[in-house]
């Protein structure tokens, strides 16, 4: 599998409030320019013909019907914070179209979380009433969905330990803090990499731009594309003064390899 074969679109690229963020009359917040508007951060990966999704956001539902997808094939979680899980009833539609049952990955921590807070899906209940049809996936090391090979990034994102994913020369890397050696070896020579950088500032449990442009530094992929982008990060301005090769994403994005 080559990374010329995939595709991948930004279905989200903000940070957990989403942006316009409530009650807020900053610049960004009331930017009238479309790539200033963001929903929680997803991607589809579709290689092989199949549609990998990475995280399923509380606008899940809004962003599949904008960008008119019809088939999920994997749920790739990075973690189980509301901003990455909250959209995963609506994964139940898919189930409806593919006469299937879904297989979600994650760590043990995720995948248990995702079972309390989505008890109902899991327990007996009665007829009627849709619900997903999910089947839990515990990720420990590299593993292979719907033929494609996935190689699960372990980094920390504040003091919680999280996954990021590498799909061929792609990788998707977000909300993390620290990225530890070991796994920054697993990201070396990648095409793409999506990296999530919050805003200028420093943050307890997510990269800074001065922060991300160093991941970059290290890792030194042909392009990135930031995501999981706070209201202090407006695209416009803000591309204009990254390196050429490092660009903000913007929900409705396509990349081709």
């Amino acid at each position: 599998m080559h990374s010329k074969d995939m595709k991948v679109t930004f279905l989200g690229t903000g940070t957990s409030h989403g942006i316009p963020m409530i009650g807020c009359d900053c610049e960004v917040c009331t930017s009238t320019n479309p790539k200033n508007h963001r929903t929680r951060s997803s991607v589809i990966v579709e290689v092989n013909e199949k549609n990998l999704l990475i995280d399923t956001t509380p606008e899940f539902r809004i962003q599949i019907l904008r960008e008119n997808i019809r088939r999920i094939d994997s749920v790739l979680f990075t973690h189980a914070h509301a901003d990455h899980i909250f959209g995963l009833d609506d994964i139940r539609r898919f189930n409806d179209l593919s006469g299937t049952s879904i297989y979600c990955y994650g760590n043990e921590e995720t995948l248990k979380t995702i079972r309390r807070a989505f008890d109902y899906v899991f327990v007996p209940t009665q007829i009627g009433g849709g619900k997903p049809s999910l089947e839990l996936v515990p990720v420990d090391g590299p593993f292979e969905t719907e033929g494609v090979e996935i190689i699960p990034i372990p980094i920390m994102h504040g003091r919680l330990k999280i996954l990021g994913y590498r799909i061929g020369d792609f990788a998707y890397i977000t909300d993390c803090s620290s990225l530890p050696d070991s796994s920054a070896d697993l990201l070396l020579n990648l095409d793409t990499l999506v990296l999530g950088v919050l805003r200028p500032q420093p943050h307890e449990t997510h990269f800074s731009v001065s922060e991300g442009l160093a991941v970059v530094e290290k890792l030194q992929p042909n392009r990135t594309f930031f995501t999981h982008i706070s209201h202090r990060l407006e695209y416009r301005h803000t591309n204009d003064v990254l390196p050429p090769n490092v660009q903000l994403a913007y929900d409705g994005l396509q990349i081709s390899f």
